[in-house]
């Protein structure tokens, strides 16, 4: 079997893993962690732990994602372009939204309206993350 035939299963599974990932985390278990825990504190910290293990496999996953496409396909095309977003909105979520939000907690101002905006900036880029996930997953390759 060539390796370019395994190609679609592997990015699916990569699709899947880190598509599911963002669906899991950001959709399910953290709103569940803020419902049942009473510690916001604690929910906001064990979200917070596992967005960025989230963000890792994305990290993964896309970078894969994007060397299989250009093995595949050599040749820019939508897919590549939707890949590298996602890659870029996690790396500005993980690596410039995350630590300065985690600096407001630090300095107890997780009330304030600037750590409003950090979280709720750092929510579109994960909304947009995720939908360009499912776009992926449903759409087939090289289409």
């Amino acid at each position: 079997m060539h390796l370019s035939a395994i190609f679609p299963a592997l990015e699916r599974i990569l699709l899947t893993l880190w598509a599911g990932s963002l669906w899991v985390t950001g959709f399910m278990v953290a709103p569940l962690l803020f419902a049942v825990l009473d510690d916001r504190a604690l929910a906001g910290t064990l979200a917070g732990e596992l967005f960025s293990i989230t963000a890792y496999i994305g990290l993964v996953c896309g970078n894969i994602l994007l060397a299989l496409n250009a093995a595949n396909y050599r040749a820019l095309n939508w897919r590549a372009v939707v890949l590298a977003g996602m890659l870029l909105l996690i790396v500005i979520g993980q690596f410039v939204l995350t630590p300065m939000i985690a600096g407001l907690r630090e300095q107890g101002l997780s009330a304030s309206p600037r750590f409003g905006q950090l979280h709720g900036m750092a929510s579109v880029l994960f909304i947009i993350t995720s939908l360009c996930g499912l776009l992926l997953v449903a759409a087939r390759p090289g289409k």
